[in-house]
């Protein structure tokens, strides 16, 4: 029996004034899915990504056109009261840099509390002993004296477990996690993962993971979605689409990792840059960069075809 999707994504279109950031995005995630939103700097996930909390900074951006449902609710149709109610309780997000997210002048554990109070209890005892459950729960050493810690007072790794006991106040069906492991080291960058990946499995909850390493994605993710230009250029199977990528875009993010290459060789890289929003080509926004452009690819923007299990938008697919 096919599994009903948790999140479903159709046909996202995000502008900033007048420009397209985001251009026809469509991705689902099942529960207790981990997917993987891979690409460049400046290609559309973490707008895709504040976009489903309806984040966005609006003005001066706003959504053109397209769907957001969440458990057979209508995102973009929700009123604030409603929103309230989802963002923290049922969806949950660890954003990129803890330092920036975090108040300072609160205490790890008032801001933990916080979650809980506003969607679970008005007892504040209950809280702040819920703050130090969860705090034991990710990892952090003497949870009790953790909880009376400002931010600046903990290390980079513990402000990034003390984000996601944030997150899990409430056992949200749905955690995005974007770039959770900026700025930390490799060793706690694994624990990092290995702390979500567990909890994934231990609460049966969803996960966006969106990053721009592909050998983290290879390890946690089952399905992965790769964006370029605000658009997803390719979607398959995690397995399928490291042992056979069929965009260009992504052979080519492929070939740029160390452990694809040969110790002593120069690592490849893909020539220039991410177009920004309002400068991107006609056609397919990667063919400036690609080593296979046919003429077509200059002229008209590839339909996304394929099926369900894999999907790409390329007039020269390998």
């Amino acid at each position: 029996m096919t599994q009903s999707p948790l999140l479903t994504i159709d046909d996202l279109w995000i502008d900033v004034g007048s420009r397209p950031v985001i251009e026809g995005v469509s991705l689902s995630i099942k529960p207790g899915e981990m997917l993987g939103l891979v690409g460049e700097s400046g290609c559309g996930k973490s707008v895709t990504a504040l976009s489903i909390m309806r984040l966005l900074a609006e003005p001066p951006m706003h959504i053109r056109q397209g769907a957001i449902h969440y458990d057979g609710q209508d995102i973009l149709a929700m009123s604030n009261l409603e929103l309230e109610q989802l963002r923290g309780n049922q969806i949950a997000m660890i954003f990129q840099e803890p330092m920036t997210s975090l108040n300072p002048v609160f205490t790890i554990g008032d801001q933990i509390a916080e979650v809980v109070l506003l969607h679970k209890t008005s007892d504040r005892a209950k809280a702040a002993r819920r703050a130090v459950e969860l705090l034991d729960r990710v990892g952090i050493p003497a949870p009790e004296k953790a909880a009376q810690k400002f931010p600046h007072e903990m290390s980079g790794g513990q402000r990034q477990r003390a984000m996601i006991a944030i997150a899990l106040a409430c056992d949200p069906q749905l955690l995005i996690a974007d770039e959770p492991t900026t700025a930390l080291d490799v060793t706690v960058q694994a624990q990092i993962l290995e702390l979500i990946e567990d909890l994934r499995g231990e609460m049966g909850m969803a996960v966006l993971l969106i990053t721009h390493d592909l050998g983290v994605v290879s390890q946690y993710c089952g399905r992965v979605a790769v964006m370029y230009g605000g658009r997803v250029v390719e979607e398959a199977p995690a397995d399928e689409l490291f042992t056979n990528p069929r965009h260009r875009y992504t052979e080519a993010l492929l070939r740029t990792i160390p452990a694809a290459n040969p110790p002593g060789v120069e690592l490849p890289a893909i020539p220039g840059t991410v177009p920004p929003p309002g400068a991107r080509p006609n056609g397919c926004a990667f063919h400036p960069r690609c080593s296979f452009c046919l003429d077509i690819c200059t002229e008209e923007m590839p339909e996304l075809t394929g099926d369900d299990h894999h999907r790409l938008r390329c007039w020269n697919a390998a």
